[in-house]
């Protein structure tokens, strides 16, 4: 995958409104864990491809590096032919002393050309070290991004957890509220008074039964005696009963 995409994809991914998306999401969890994913993988191409680049960076370094070095060097063998050619014309050699001379000057183009080489590359070292810099804080910003989506996923789950548990709290403490009808033992205290109404009815049934038995006894009572006072007229005895005195 080349670079630009990749950087392209990071710099989508930090803008990214994390919380708009997950307002909107019908399943924020399943957002949560393809963001995560889509994260990861970008934070691995981007390193990747960040270490390539700061690889690059450095092999110019050591380019513009060696240029500096080899400039000096130059610089330095330039002025010690010239101090030869300079000592051997004192000494009236002049054909040495122009030969010394010659290679000063050869020293001096060479000199010349690696730091127009140094001078080249710097620019490119100078923009390049800006990109570096900017990829890494990317990096570390789109790696602190990814914590905070881990931690939010985490929340998540503990929450879901929390209310899957309170759900299962409320729906046990429900089926043993006294105080609601439908509940286990509010379906069992009304089968109680339903079996305590019955045995109510059935003692009252009985009750008037004997109530009834009763009166059938005091009304053959009452009968026998009316019989036993007509027995006594007949006889030509008295209709009333002898009372104590």
């Amino acid at each position: 995958m080349a670079k630009q995409s990749i950087f392209g994809r990071i710099s989508t991914l930090m803008k990214a409104n994390i919380n708009a998306m997950l307002d909107s999401a019908e399943d924020p969890q399943k957002m949560l864990d393809q963001l995560v994913r889509d994260y990861t993988n970008s934070i691995a191409d981007a390193e990747s491809a960040i270490a390539e680049t700061i690889g690059n960076l450095r092999l110019l370094e050591r380019d513009h590096e060696e240029d500096v070095r080899a400039a000096a060097e130059w610089g330095n063998k330039a002025l010690a032919a010239s101090r030869k050619a300079d000592e051997l014309r004192a000494a009236g050699n002049a054909t040495d002393a122009d030969k010394f001379d010659n290679l000063a000057k050869i020293a001096l183009q060479r000199q010349i050309g690696e730091e127009n080489e140094a001078r080249a590359v710097q620019p490119t070292i100078t923009s390049q070290t800006e990109v570096v810099d900017k990829l890494k804080d990317g990096l570390n910003g789109m790696k602190q991004k990814l914590e905070q989506l881990k931690a939010k996923r985490s929340e998540l789950l503990a929450r879901a957890k929390t209310a899957e548990a309170q759900t299962k709290v409320h729906d046990a403490v429900k089926s043993i509220d006294v105080l609601d009808p439908t509940s286990e033992l509010g379906r069992f205290e009304d089968k109680v008074r339903r079996q305590e109404a019955l045995a109510a009815g059935k003692a009252e049934l009985a009750a008037s039964s004997l109530d009834a038995q009763f009166n059938e006894l005091e009304d053959v009572g009452e009968l026998t005696e009316v019989e036993a006072r007509l027995a006594a007229l007949k006889t030509g005895g008295t209709a009333s009963p002898a009372i104590e005195q």
